[in-house]
């Protein structure tokens, strides 16, 4: 039986369709994630992004980006990885990491429940936690 403080399935996004591309177009700015489901303690978070974040890194979990549409460059410190829609990339915990793109890129990130977007860092860009569509 769940009760008021347990969220149902349903409400955790689960056990129904999710059109990710419609949640995405719900979204008014850039890097500001937005949940539209929960598995155990992982998050799905959709986010548009433009231009560059910050260096950051995630000291206690791994991070997940899946390039819906666009061109996404995940830079490191010694390298970059180039994603295109459809591809995916799993940053490790705690290596310092940080997301570039040139033209507007819709993607879907998979992180545990209360990571903050910018990791170690706390500024302008880090946006609200739990927020969901």
């Amino acid at each position: 039986m769940h009760t008021d403080s347990q969220p149902t399935p349903a409400q955790r996004g689960q056990l129904k369709t999710v059109d990710l591309l419609d949640k995405i177009s719900q979204i008014d700015s850039h890097w500001q994630p937005r949940v539209v489901a929960e598995m155990n303690d992982y998050q799905f978070k959709v986010v548009k992004i433009l231009g560059d974040f910050i260096w950051h890194k995630h000291a206690d979990t791994d991070e997940t980006f899946i390039v819906l549409e666009g061109r996404l460059r995940i830079d490191l410190r010694d390298r970059s990885i180039e994603l295109r829609a459809g591809e995916m990339a799993v940053v490790p915990k705690g290596v310092e990491h940080k997301p570039y793109a040139e033209s507007e890129v819709k993607m879907l990130l998979i992180e545990p429940r209360g990571v903050v977007n910018t990791g170690d860092t706390v500024n302008e860009r880090t946006a609200e936690n739990d927020v969901w569509l």
